[in-house]
């Protein structure tokens, strides 16, 4: 089932530039901020609590490069289903949702039924990965790879769009 999203006409410019700050760095301080926006601390802090709790922010992480880690290869995977039944739809979500390597998963159209940005320590991982989530289950028609040669960017900002004029 879908869930609700939140009305974005319910965020102010105020929400909005409290946003772009914490997008840049989740740690920065109620006070930093409150002086950025021209609120009080309480006022950023209330505010931080609404939108966490309307799941206009969903989680705060830390990013971490992954060759830091020995994981070396990002492939870019377009997968095809051999059909579009919603069992073979919400399986596929599934699996792919569990695999740790799989960084993004994108249902999508124009053919493609998935697109999953994965991260894998080697090649020799990845054709493990790839046996796993594709080759073993009978609802996957095919996948296509893109190995990435450089990570030219990466990241989760968004590009914030100013709040709309109140009527």
């Amino acid at each position: 089932m879908p869930r609700k999203l939140p009305d974005p006409q319910a965020l102010d410019a105020f929400d909005r530039e409290i946003l772009r700050i914490l997008q840049r760095d989740n740690r920065t301080p109620q006070r930093a901020i409150g002086q950025a926006v021209n609120l009080s601390a309480a006022a950023v802090q209330r505010r931080i609590a609404a939108m966490e709790q309307a799941a206009v922010i969903t989680r705060n992480a830390a990013i971490v490069d992954p060759v830091v880690l020995g994981l070396t290869v990002t492939a870019v995977v377009e997968v095809f289903l051999r059909d579009e039944r919603t069992a073979s739809i919400e399986r596929a979500k599934s699996l792919f949702r569990a695999a740790p390597e799989v960084q993004q998963c994108y249902y999508t159209t124009g053919g493609t039924s998935f697109v999953l940005v994965i991260v894998t320590a080697d090649m020799r991982s990845y054709e493990a990965l790839t046996r796993r989530l594709f080759s073993d289950h009978e609802w996957v028609a095919s996948f296509r790879t893109l190995v990435s040669l450089d990570r030219v960017k990466s990241g989760m900002e968004l590009a914030i769009p100013p709040a709309p004029p109140r009527t």
